[in-house]
């Protein structure tokens, strides 16, 4: 467990990405597809290399207008998350 960072503004910040980074990148080995439930453009490093490295097909599944284009273009597969699975989405 890693603890949020609290912001002064009073918010809270996860920071996960390297957590996230380093478990995909041990267990990749080990399976056939990696999904990525992310937008986040810094992962396609992480994509690109687990492709290359231990020829994983990757899903990335996320929000489409906020998932970098250089990250869905780097997975094998992109799955939107449509509307109708979005908080306060109509």
């Amino acid at each position: 467990m890693k603890p949020f960072i609290q912001r002064s503004d009073g918010s809270a910040k996860g920071d996960w990405d390297v957590g996230i980074a380093l478990d995909v990148f041990e267990m990749a080995r080990d399976v056939e597809n990696v999904i990525l439930l992310s937008g986040d453009g810094d992962f396609e490093i992480l994509v690109d290399r687990i492709q290359q490295r231990f020829g994983s097909r990757v899903t990335v599944v996320g929000v489409e207008s906020l998932t970098a284009n250089h990250l869905i273009e780097a997975a094998n597969e992109f799955v939107a998350i449509e509307k109708p699975f979005l908080i306060g989405a109509r």
